[in-house]
């Protein structure tokens, strides 16, 4: 059996709580496999901080359903432990479409119990209302038990255990108000792991407090590895890997870290050999590349320095010139731009390969997209759909006379309006894809890259 970890609603402590697990497991010395319910890349990079083990990401909006189960069934049965967190309230699906890619789903999907957690800093006697209402309204769920969490005092949980008492859910952990354990955020969300200095202090608070407050006797039963079914198996995703066939430059630092670590898999098994740069650190690009993989990240937060590495931005520039296969996503567009800038105005010159500049303001564009491609591409046909999540705070100057892509919100028609860059070998975009259920697309990208010579040219 393996567990998911719901909320009630956002902001009750979904990631606390899990990394509070995951940080007490690893200090027992087991082996567990996390996953995330939805597109999220910065929670996942918290996960393998502390497992050593990728994230999988579940998401059957980028994916699909049958992948959802395939990519768990692959990963969970490798390791002894396994645990997903969710994302949002437990039945907060997307738009219109009910209760679809929510945690609730993904639980009904992969037939697992879900772990409730439940914010009860503001309430008392009520919270009995919020368990009863979570763990009937979908028969076809299942509540293995509660996670209180922001607990005030010995007094508030006796009222709180008290009012939970005839519902019969076993309470798993008990978490206190810990105003001195804090994970700082800026504009898109939880500061990244590479960032965070102080990262090691707070995980090994976070495992003793999960020492101390979780009840094991009951948790570790719930997380152990499920025994995966042989007709379940057949599906398991099974790609024969293949001989290297190219070397692909992935740009990997404190500005760029925005991968699917199904993408980054799936490139390896049909043929590229991946080298991880740093656009901020290093001077010249990778020796004898056949292509370049922009992901995203917070480059308007270090624009300075990737502005001051001039000669590297100039090679990278030359690369893109001289023919290189080039996939640049969000992060990744913006410092294909001419120019970066960052919230107090301030410009700094990027590789100007796309000629139009990244303003940052204070708009968020989020979402899931239905992508419709305008034209040929080297890595997409025209007509083709493909589905995407944005997720940023910039826009681009200057308006593209030929989009790359004609968008719309998942869940309906609504135009979200025409969005990324292609050139000849770039494909730009602020459109984040999952390559699980599209991967004529890395295919096509490696087939790209074997046409081309080794940079430099």
């Amino acid at each position: 059996m393996s567990i998911i970890i719901a909320g009630e609603r956002s902001g009750v402590g979904k990631t606390t709580v899990t990394l509070t697990l995951l940080a007490s497991l690893r200090r027992r010395g087991l082996n567990i496999q996390s996953f995330k319910v939805g597109p999220d890349y910065i929670d996942p990079m918290f996960h393998k901080y502390v497992t050593g083990l990728p994230c999988r990401n579940l998401d059957p909006v980028l994916t699909s359903e049958s992948y959802v189960q395939q990519c768990f069934n692959h990963h969970s049965c490798q390791s002894e432990y396994n645990l997903i967190e969710g994302v949002m309230g437990l039945f907060d699906g997307i738009g219109n479409l009910s209760d679809f890619a929510s945690t609730a789903h993904i639980a009904r999907l992969l037939d697992i119990p879900i772990i409730l957690v439940i914010d009860c800093s503001r309430l008392s006697g009520s919270v009995a209302a919020i368990a009863h209402g979570y763990s009937s309204l979908d028969p076809r769920i299942k509540i293995a038990g509660l996670i209180l969490n922001r607990v005030g005092s010995e007094r508030h949980l006796s009222l709180l255990k008290a009012s939970l008492e005839s519902l019969k859910l076993p309470i798993l952990g008990v978490l206190r108000r810990q105003d001195n354990i804090t994970i700082p955020d800026r504009h898109l969300g939880l500061i990244p792991t590479a960032e965070l200095p102080e990262l090691d202090q707070i995980i090994d608070s976070l495992a003793d407090l999960g020492d101390i407050y979780f009840d094991w006797e009951q948790l570790l039963p719930l997380l152990k590895s499920p025994l995966i079914k042989e007709d379940i198996k057949k599906n398991v995703i099974d790609i024969p890997k293949s001989k290297i066939l190219c070397k692909i430059a992935v740009a990997r630092d404190q500005a760029f870290n925005f991968y699917y670590q199904d993408n980054l898999d799936l490139l390896e098994k049909l043929g590229a050999e991946l080298v991880f740069w740093s656009p901020l650190n290093d001077d010249q690009l990778p020796k004898d590349i056949q292509g370049m993989y922009f992901g995203g990240g917070f480059p308007e937060v270090f624009a300075s320095q990737l502005a001051a590495n001039v000669n590297l931005i100039q090679e990278v520039k030359n690369a893109i010139l001289g023919g290189i296969p080039t996939i640049a996503e969000c992060g990744g567009l913006m410092y294909l731009c001419e120019q970066i800038i960052d919230f107090d105005g301030k410009t700094w010159p990027m590789v100007g390969i796309l000629p139009t500049l990244a303003q940052m303001d204070k708009k968020l564009t989020l979402g899931y997209r239905r992508a419709v491609v305008l034209e040929n591409t080297f890595l997409i046909d025209m007509n083709t759909s493909i589905f995407g999540h944005e997720f940023h705070r910039s826009h681009l100057i200057t308006n593209n006379s030929k989009p790359l892509f004609n968008t719309y919100r998942y869940d309906c028609d609504e135009n979200t309006g025409f969005e990324g860059w292609s050139l000849p070998n770039v494909h730009a975009s602020y459109i984040h894809q999952h390559w699980g259920e599209s991967q004529e697309i890395p295919k096509r990208f490696i087939q790209q890259c074997l046409k081309n010579k080794h940079f430099p040219i």
